[in-house]
């Protein structure tokens, strides 16, 4: 990844219209207390660097760390993530 719409507000769109009309292969998570975007990355992802990627898919906005309860999309192939993005 590292095309021009990487980590950008268009890039969140994308991916959530992607994966709202179920054109990005997802998994649903419901987070608990203390739980961490960039952590949640870097296991599912890869890099914790790729946040942005579960944000963006999830509609939730740039902050790291989200209210327990809050139901996630993590995407489970970054390829499709590039492609869509990248």
């Amino acid at each position: 990844m590292g095309g021009r719409a990487y980590g950008t507000y268009d890039a969140c769109y994308i991916l959530f219209q992607a994966a709202s009309r179920s054109m990005l292969t997802v998994i649903v998570r419901q987070t608990t207390e203390t739980e961490r975007l960039d952590i949640l990355a870097g296991e599912h992802l890869g890099d914790g660097r790729l946040w942005w990627v579960i944000a963006g898919a999830s509609g939730i906005g740039w902050n790291l760390q989200v209210p327990p309860g809050t139901y996630l999309r993590i995407p489970t192939d970054i390829s499709q993530v590039s492609a869509l993005v990248g």
